[in-house]
């Protein structure tokens, strides 16, 4: 990581939402896909509405026979729920911390599992050596459904252990159509500071989100806990 220094071009900087001699913020927020769910939603609602009318309606004719009436309507509105649980249940911006002054990394992520409705959703805050860093960049091909082939590629960080190739942890560093520019972006600053990389006409607030995507208006803001908040920011007394 500590090679010749990085080459970084002024298109191909990440999104950022701070960056000072102490520290860079990189956003990892994605709208791209943010409110689909929500939007898929209306349909199953609006069954379950139905389905519950009829079962009111039917309810002369027995409860056993109301009773599988209303089975696939709570089936569709659990599936809506899950839904709209999963566009709004994720922080409105996942940012990762690289402290130049500390030499250390924070990461920002919310941990669930979609499949899994009963599962502890719940955001995580942790804290690696830079030393322990590698990139490595990743390539996904895939059919579309006009049968096309879709290429998407991002960085991701694993973390080894101390002295060894060994990985013990990972976190995505970007993804969509970026080839390790994110990465030099990072390298270039860790390195040479703030003068390496170019000047940021606009940053990106992390808990500002555009008023029409009503998913991400009812997402958690990101609110890191307040002694690490400190820390990320700041440089060893």
């Amino acid at each position: 990581m500590d090679g010749e220094r990085a080459e970084v071009q002024p298109h191909n900087a990440p999104t950022l939402n701070a960056l000072n001699d102490a520290y860079l913020e990189i956003s990892r927020r994605s709208t791209k896909m943010r409110g689909l769910l929500m939007f898929f939603a209306i349909f199953p609602i609006c069954f379950t509405l139905a389905v519950l009318a009829m079962a009111c309606s039917s309810w002369e004719h027995g409860i056993v026979f109301s009773l599988q009436i209303l089975a696939p309507g709570i089936m569709t509105g659990a599936m809506a729920y899950h839904c709209i649980r999963i566009d709004t249940a994720i922080p409105r911006d996942e940012p990762v911390r690289f402290n130049r002054l500390r030499r250390t990394v924070y990461v920002y992520s919310f941990e669930h599992v979609w499949w899994n409705p009963f599962a502890k959703w719940q955001v995580t805050t942790k804290s690696y050596d830079w030393a322990d860093l590698r990139a490595e960049v990743w390539r996904q091909r895939g059919a579309t459904g006009q049968g096309g082939l879709m290429i998407s590629w991002g960085v991701s960080v694993a973390v080894v252990k101390p002295g060894t190739n060994h990985v013990i942890d990972r976190f995505p560093l970007s993804v969509y159509q970026d080839e390790g520019s994110s990465w030099d972006y990072v390298r270039a600053y860790m390195q040479y500071g703030v003068d390496a990389v170019p000047p940021v006409r606009e940053f990106n607030d992390p808990n500002e989100v555009p008023s029409h995507n009503l998913a991400l208006r009812l997402a958690p803001k990101v609110e890191w806990p307040a002694a690490m908040d400190v820390e990320s920011r700041t440089g060893p007394a």
